[in-house]
């Protein structure tokens, strides 16, 4: 009897217990690993389908599982720096359970890999670019003439800004993406904001603060950049709104612009047919208020 209780207890209890499954999601990564002899998969289609297999059975069984991006160099530099040997089985866990912490991760809820592999690698370069626009404007420092710290200036304003466009946007669900070419890199984050009718937009933290550093970014360097919203309701056409970054603000850009900037190929500069169901239209006025706080740029 007290057998039977304590496997029912063990059963009850590994249940309990949250799981984070380090994944090798290409080829390359999967090759650097395979130079581990404790590494035993052969060759990449396998070892996903070994993975899915078992996401499967854990959830069957109730268990939750996060897979998290598991990336052989940083493994190896994490090895290096703790002075553990890499080609141990329990150091890759440890350093898993590390990644469910710090690193992209995607809860398992029976979605099938091919789905699952590339919104975890969107993840991986989604905080990618939230880390390095962080880092950026963090090393802009403070204004010569008033010693404010320009990177938080900055991100006050672009929460301002992306406030006051959520704010006067028709209801329905809106999809933003904002774009920052004037860095060494071109920066481009998205925010999904649904509006409900009672005037409060939830966010998505973590998408809010990414697009909001990046919009900073832009505004405190008076990079080259822009951005566009599309709303969607179910009994109207979409509608698609434009503006370009100018100084230290946004700038709307006119019906016909967001129509060019929509129905031109980026590559080859070709015409695209203009989406059916679809306005193009100048947005709502932002208000001329600035929002408080010095502006980066005007008196620098």
């Amino acid at each position: 009897m007290a057998q039977t209780d304590h496997q029912t207890m063990r059963r009850v209890l590994r249940r309990e217990i949250a799981g984070t499954i380090g994944l090798l999601t290409d080829e390359h990564d999967f090759r650097a690993m395979r130079r581990y002899r404790s590494f035993t998969f052969e060759d990449h289609a396998t070892y996903l389908q070994q993975v899915e297999d078992l996401l499967k059975t854990r959830a069957l069984q109730g268990i939750h599982t996060t897979v998290a991006l598991f990336d052989p160099q940083e493994y190896a530099e994490y090895c290096a720096a703790k002075g553990l040997d890499p080609d141990v089985p329990a150091h890759r866990t440890r350093f898993t359970a590390e990644l469910a912490t710090t690193g992209p991760t995607i809860p398992y809820e029976g979605q099938p890999l091919a789905d699952l592999v590339p919104a975890l690698v969107d993840e991986a370069v989604r905080q990618a670019t939230w880390e390095y626009a962080a880092t950026l404007l963090a090393r802009l420092g403070a204004c010569t003439t008033c010693g404010e710290d320009l990177g938080r200036a900055a991100f006050a304003r672009a929460s301002a800004l992306l406030a006051r466009i959520l704010d006067t946007a028709p209801p329905g669900n809106r999809h933003l993406v904002c774009s920052v070419t004037g860095t060494p890199e071109t920066l481009v984050a998205v925010l999904h904001a649904d509006g409900p009718a009672n005037g409060t937009t939830p966010l998505d933290e973590a998408e809010a603060l990414e697009f909001t550093t990046v919009l900073a970014l832009g505004l405190a360097t008076q990079s080259p950049g822009g951005m566009v919203m599309r709303t969607s309701s179910p009994d109207a056409p979409d509608q698609i709104y434009g503006w370009r970054l100018r100084g230290d603000g946004l700038e709307p850009l006119t019906a016909g612009e967001v129509f060019d900037a929509y129905c031109t190929d980026v590559v080859s500069g070709d015409l695209i047919p203009p989406e059916a169901g679809v306005d193009y239209c100048e947005p709502p006025d932002l208000g001329q208020e600035k929002p408080e706080g010095p502006m980066p740029g005007h008196h620098h």
